[in-house]
C-alpha cells in the first residue's frame, strides 16, 4: 500500500506540474516596429533606406528636371515632338478624313477596335485589343 501512495504522489505531482508549466506560459506581446522613419520607424535608418533605394534604382539620370539642358538639345527635342505630332495628324487626316467625334463611329487598327459613342457626359472611347480581349474607355468631358 505504501508503494501505491508513492505512484499516485508522482503521478499527481507530473499532472500539477504538465498542467502549470503550460498555464505559465512561454509567450510574448509582438509588438510592431515599422523600419521607415517615415511610418514612426527610427530615424537612424533613414540613411540605411535611402542608400538602399539608390543603389536599386536604374534611373541614372539627373535630378534637374532638365534645367541643366543646353537650350539647342531642347529645341531639337521640342522640334521633334513637333514634327512627329504633325505626321501623326496628316496619317490620321488621309486614313479618316476630317473626324468629328461628336458623331461616333467605329475604326480598327490591326488588333484594336476603337468605338466613339457620344454620351450625356461627354464622348466615350472604347478601345478593344481583339487579340487578348482586354478593353479601355476614356471619357471626354464635354466643354
Amino acid at each position: 500500500m505504501k508503494n501505491n501512495y508513492k505512484y499516485i504522489f508522482t503521478f499527481l505531482t507530473a499532472a500539477l506540474l504538465f498542467w502549470v508549466i503550460p498555464s505559465t506560459g512561454f509567450a510574448q506581446d509582438f509588438v510592431y516596429k515599422p523600419k521607415n522613419p517615415a511610418f514612426g520607424g527610427n530615424p537612424i535608418n533613414y540613411s540605411w533606406l535611402l542608400s538602399s533605394a539608390d543603389t536599386q534604382n536604374l534611373y541614372q539620370g539627373s535630378r534637374s528636371f532638365g534645367l541643366d539642358r543646353n537650350p539647342l538639345d531642347n529645341f531639337q527635342s521640342s522640334l521633334q515632338r513637333q514634327i512627329l505630332r504633325q505626321l501623326t495628324n496628316n496619317i490620321l487626316k488621309d486614313r479618316f478624313g476630317d473626324i468629328d467625334l461628336s458623331e461616333g463611329g467605329e475604326y480598327s487598327f490591326g488588333n484594336f477596335n476603337i468605338e466613339v459613342v457620344p454620351g450625356p457626359n461627354g464622348i466615350n472611347v472604347i478601345i478593344q485589343n481583339l487579340s487578348t480581349g482586354e478593353q479601355t474607355t476614356i471619357t471626354i468631358p464635354d466643354m
